[in-house]
């Protein structure tokens, strides 16, 4: 696994572009299953296996079945009844025959299965009319050189794309297979595998035959499952492919430089005298641990964990006031307009007696707005911006950024967190950072995702709060709901009732929450409703935000924008209709919305019958959990860590093999592997973090 410069050619991505059947065509089918390299593709495993090692007389066949069967073409023709249509007659042995149907096909493949010609396929048989027929199945021609072909191991059945067939698939991996057997000098570093084979696990190149290729007689279940020493090879070797990366990233960043940050204990002093309320042990602790980071002439690099109302934003205010008092810029960035809003104001409104300066830059502004600002932020006018993505435009340009606070990160892309730190930089120095979610991320996650940072958790809730009661209520209930609400509301209580769709259209969320807000006029006219959605003007959800922590507004109708960052304390009760369609980390940052208060607070989860075992047993979760982090590691179970930290749409944090909630128990023998690599053999980490991560080597990047 020799090193490169990067101005050689990536040989494994060569070899690729080498391998015959990979035209430009095949390269980018294989380009969107991730696959752009050789060993990308060894890696692209199988996601089951089928058993066509024992064939199957026709006249045994039963209607449901999946098994193969071995048979002269008796006939062959193409019928034009309801478009065109390639029907096979099969007949083998026993004297049966079998239909097989292809809607689709080529001249070659009528060629293929003409008259006389020994096939075997593999498909469900279909029961129609008293005949047995298959439709699309799986063949080979057979001659006497191949009669026994692919009858030595079960067959793999990949995730293939549009336009890539699993056969081509297969006959790709098996090529490939061919030159890693060839190759494996370029797979396998020496020190690698003398590491796992004192674990007593397969080479590289042995683990991946044997997990494309099993045996006849196999058990499906066991090469499925992580203890299967092949399977667990790859999974030791991926996790350890993510923490070298981060090593390397750590590395880095230990010989960047930052402007030590020495002033702020009077100013933040001030400002905690002017709260109406007292940190919590927990605040204090992660005030210091910030404090003395921000001491260093090397970046801070710290995430903020706290669950929601854990109090994360007067945590943030004081480490920003430490760089105002230093003559140092911040930006703070946040993923919506809706929760950068809302962090403005909390600035704002909390720094108005210190006559510290905020301001607030968004997408949504006008050119003149906007240049403004620029202007501001150029010359230092504003010590504090707060604002969306907006913050990395092209016109933004600091003179002085020392402090970069991004809240709810998992929602930015690298390349996003990475522009904003190099507007920051001056000179060689870099801002320090201080990366804040309330979204809870298991441990075991944050080792693997945020190697690189230092990590602090607000473990506690400001004093008096009581845990939030989960109620679950069927639809049909909807009436009785309403009622409860009106009784709650006229006693002085306020509520949210919170439309969700399944589709991912913000339109039509808008139009659920405008019909539930004019059915919910309806039946209680006597209560002020508010509505806020995604698509209303910023003045106008502004306003009825506002009017709604006034009191003015009883009850706020909104869609899920309202999911975090929306903090009124007099709110206690919530309706999250159509609970079923929200995954865990959406439920607990909308209920966190309530129990933010002394008062008891209660969240309804109103949702349709029939659940889906999924649904049920996220709202089973709910309702006995107000642990974010117990949620978040059920979460990570059942979706992922991609989805969990938004890695989807940002190309991050995907797997090949390894899963996260599975395999925690292995991080502690991933760290001793990946510090005797590192020991031993420095000069390969990059090829190996680039075989497992790709083009993501910087994933951790902020």
């Amino acid at each position: 696994m020799p090193s490169k410069t990067s101005t050689e050619q990536d040989p494994a991505q060569a070899a690729l572009r080498a391998l015959p059947g990979v035209g430009p065509r095949v390269a980018e089918k294989l380009e969107k299953l991730g696959i752009c390299r050789i060993d990308h593709l060894l890696l692209h495993l199988p996601r089951v296996y089928e058993d066509r090692t024992r064939t199957i007389p026709i006249d045994q066949l039963q209607p449901n079945q999946r098994c193969s069967v071995v048979g002269f073409v008796r006939s062959a023709r193409v019928e034009t009844y309801r478009g065109r249509r390639l029907r096979v007659m099969l007949e083998d042995d026993s004297g049966a025959t079998l239909e097989l149907f292809f809607m689709r096909f080529s001249r070659f493949q009528q060629d293929q299965l003409a008259v006389g010609q020994m096939v075997r396929c593999f498909g469900e048989v279909k029961l129609y009319r008293r005949a047995l027929r298959m439709f699309h199945p799986d063949y080979d021609i057979l001659t006497d050189s191949s009669s026994t072909q692919n009858l030595e191991c079960l067959t793999p059945v990949y995730s293939v794309t549009s336009g890539l067939a699993q056969i081509s698939l297969r006959k790709l991996i098996a090529r490939a297979l061919e030159w890693a057997e060839e190759n494996r000098t370029l797979l396998e570093h020496p020190i690698w595998e003398e590491l796992f084979e004192r674990e007593n696990l397969p080479r590289f190149v042995d683990a991946l035959r044997h997990l494309h290729t099993p045996a006849q007689g196999v058990d499906v279940a066991a090469i499925m499952s992580d203890s299967d020493p092949a399977r667990e090879r790859l999974i030791l070797e991926e996790l350890a492919a993510f923490q070298l990366s981060f090593a390397r990233m750590r590395e880095r960043a230990l010989r960047q430089q930052a402007p030590p940050i020495t002033k702020g204990e009077e100013l933040v002093g001030r400002f905690r005298e002017s709260l109406p309320f007292a940190f919590t042990e927990a605040q204090e602790r992660v005030v210091r641990e910030i404090r003395q980071d921000l001491l260093r002439d090397q970046p801070m690099m710290r995430l903020l964990q706290g669950d929601v109302g854990s109090g994360k934003t007067v945590v943030a205010v004081s480490a920003a006031l430490c760089a105002v008092d230093s003559g140092m810029q911040v930006a703070v960035m946040a993923p919506t307009e809706l929760l950068a809003e809302q962090l403005y104001r909390c600035f704002r409104e909390w720094l108005q007696e210190l006559d510290i300066g905020v301001t607030y830059l968004s997408s949504a502004q006008t050119k003149k707005q906007k240049e403004d600002i620029y202007a501001q932020i150029r010359t230092n006018q504003v010590p504090i911006v707060v604002g969306t993505h907006a913050l990395i435009q092209k016109g933004v340009s600091f003179k002085c950024l020392g402090l970069l606070i991004i809240d709810e990160q998992h929602r930015f892309g690298v390349h996003q967190r990475m522009e904003l730190q190099r507007k920051g930089a001056q000179g060689e120095l870099r801002p320090h950072q201080l990366i804040m979610t309330a979204t809870p991320i298991p441990r075991s996650l944050a080792m693997i995702v945020y190697g690189r940072l230092e990590a602090s958790y607000l473990d506690e809730l400001p004093p008096g709060r009581k845990p939030v009661k989960t109620a679950v209520m069927a639809e049909t209930r909807r009436e009785e709901l309403m009622e409860r609400i009106r009784n709650a509301c006229l006693q002085g209580q306020q509520a949210y009732w919170v439309c969700t769709l399944v589709e991912e259209s913000d339109a039509l969320q808008c139009e659920a929450a405008e019909s539930s807000w004019r059915r919910l006029c309806d039946a209680l006219p006597e209560l002020n409703i508010g509505l806020v959605h995604g698509r209303m003007k910023a003045v106008e959800k502004e306003r009825a935000l506002q009017q709604f922590k006034s009191g003015e507004l009883q009850l706020l109708v909104a869609t899920t924008v309202i999911e975090v960052g929306v903090d009124v304390p007099n709110a206690s009760l919530m309706v999250v209709e159509n609970a079923e369609r929200l995954g865990l980390a959406q439920l607990h940052q909308l209920r966190g919305r309530v129990g933010r208060s002394t008062q008891q607070s209660s969240c309804v989860l109103l949702y349709k019958p029939p659940l889906t075992e999924g649904a049920r047993m996220r709202i089973r979760i709910m309702r006995e959990s107000n642990d974010g982090f117990e949620i978040a590691r059920e979460d990570l179970r059942l979706r992922g860590p991609g989805q969990l930290l938004g890695a989807r749409q940002a190309g991050e944090m995907v797997f090949r093999v390894a899963d996260l909630s599975r395999d925690e128990r292995q991080l502690q023998r991933i760290a001793a592997l990946t510090r005797e690599f590192m020991e031993h053999a420095p000069e390969a980490v990059d090829e190996l973090t680039h075989r497992w991560l790709g083009e993501s080597r910087e994933l951790g990047s902020v």
